[in-house]
């Protein structure tokens, strides 16, 4: 007992401190280790239930789109050109740029329905309509957010702020990718989206599964070509070289960004051998290339980067990557929607229904999931002043986050299907609202994942893509 006894005398106050502390740090340590390695991803994921899409091409339409000039006529606006709306539905409401009091404009483009489904749309979209019996139309959708940075985040984070994951970064979290030697999630784009990166940012989870940016032409990653006077196996002893330095230093740090960077040059190095073939798009036969809308009548090349992301798109979906995100800019019409809206559309339409249709003719529609839209709508009321100078300017309609049009093909929804109801306006939603929350409840239970059960334990509670809403919208699914 006194021999027990001095034991526990000898050890200092100080020193019992010093070393506990260690010892329950240790611990904390571990156990932060051990959420955020598990962020890595899902070695094998296991569905909920059967999946209708194994793939994402996600068409955002960067700045907004009118709906009630593309997908949801508002005949009574006619009448109600150049007067005010009702102050009982302007009452309370949050603009950008225009008063509760800005006079209506009318939709300047007639609209018709199209194919044996019916689906109603604007005279713009000439090359959408032959394909309108695969689309499901939502024009109910709503958002939380008014300005483009904020709407962009929330359309692909499920939150206005920065530091979420968007959700390519949590599909590849779930799914992983079907091709080793390509990214699960690749982003194409012909100009970037207000918010930045921060739309295809992993947030919280591994920096492994944020969207892998491809540039324009034929080399859409940097030093992705060998240089000359360097050989192949030259490349690979240098990746051995600085993987087997970081292993030492994950070993020693056991920071999972660290076994993120190894893996990372890993499938760099892997990519340098099917990136090139994969990107040359000019090898497709030439009635593909036509069908894109990259060869004009008489066969000469055009120049339309989104119609080459959206034939990349269709390449990258055959490889097996899981999400491609593709931005088209041009959207945000403020001023001038008589010249450029048409201009907008003409740069996307073709292109759109070219890539629904080569998905169908290849059999790759029924498991790709396509949507297009942007981060929320446009306001029926004119903007007719610059919101920089106060100049007066060609009319135009402001931002607006209480009802906008999206559309979805393929990947397992109904096809030839109108959702959702609007006003006579295009002001609110009368009928069928689908929230943001519930669109990616929707998309990812298309996935075969419940939302409520993909999650990631951050700063102390899990959080997930859908954050505490959201609902699967079933009426849409086939």
């Amino acid at each position: 007992m006194m021999d027990y006894e001095k034991g526990i005398n000898l050890i200092k106050r100080r020193d019992f401190l010093k070393q506990g502390t260690l010892g329950i740090g240790s611990i904390a340590l571990s156990h932060l280790l051990e959420q955020d390695l598990s962020a890595s991803g899902i070695e094998h994921p296991v569905l909920q239930h059967p999946a209708r899409a194994k793939n994402v091409i996600f068409l955002h339409m960067v700045g907004g789109p009118s709906q009630m000039d593309t997908f949801d006529p508002k005949p009574a606006l006619d009448k109600w050109d150049g007067s005010p709306l009702p102050e009982e539905l302007t009452k309370g409401q949050k603009f950008a740029f225009v008063t509760p009091q800005a006079r209506v404009i009318k939709s300047p483009y007639s609209f018709e329905p199209r194919g044996e489904s019916g689906i109603v749309m604007s005279e713009l979209f000439s090359h959408l309509a032959t394909v309108a019996d695969e689309l499901t139309v939502i024009r109910s959708m709503k958002t939380n957010e008014i300005n483009h940075g904020s709407g962009e985040l929330f359309f692909h984070t499920g939150h206005g702020r920065l530091g979420r994951p968007s959700f390519g970064a949590w599909a590849s979290y779930g799914l992983g990718t079907e091709n080793k030697d390509l990214p699960a999630y690749v982003v194409l784009k012909d100009g970037g989206p207000v918010a930045g990166t921060s739309v295809w940012s992993s947030g919280f989870l591994s920096s492994r599964h944020q969207g892998v940016e491809f540039r324009k032409g034929q080399t859409p990653i940097h030093f992705l070509n060998t240089p000359d006077q360097t050989s192949k196996e030259e490349r690979r002893l240098v990746v051995d070289a600085i993987n087997g330095l970081n292993g030492q230093a994950f070993r020693h740090y056991q920071d999972p960004e660290i076994e993120t960077r190894i893996s990372q040059y890993e499938l760099a190095y892997r990519m340098q051998t099917s990136v090139p073939d994969l990107v040359d798009i000019d090898s497709e036969p030439e009635h593909v290339l036509k069908q894109y809308g990259l060869r004009n009548a008489e066969g000469g090349k055009t120049r339309n980067d989104f119609a080459r992301s959206c034939l990349l798109a269709r390449r990258l979906v055959e490889k097996g990557v899981r999400f491609i995100q593709v931005f088209a800019k041009g959207w945000d019409h403020h001023a001038d929607i008589y010249t450029d809206l048409p201009r907008s559309v003409g740069r996307v339409d073709q292109a759109c229904a070219g890539l629904i249709s080569d998905l169908k003719q290849r059999g790759l529609l029924d498991e790709t999931l396509v949507i297009w839209g942007g981060e929320f709508g446009r306001t029926p009321m004119v903007q007719e002043h610059n919101a920089g100078t106060g100049d007066l300017t060609e009319p135009g309609r402001d931002h607006h986050k209480e009802c906008f049009t999206i559309w979805m093909a393929g990947g397992g929804v109904k096809r030839g299907l109108t959702y959702g109801t609007t006003d006579e306006f295009g002001f609110g939603i009368v009928e069928n609202e689908v929230h943001v929350h519930d669109f990616h409840a929707t998309c990812l239970h298309l996935l075969g994942i419940d939302h409520e059960k993909l999650t990631f334990r951050h700063q102390g509670r899990d959080y997930r893509l859908t954050d505490v809403h959201g609902h699967v919208v079933h009426d849409i699914i086939a």
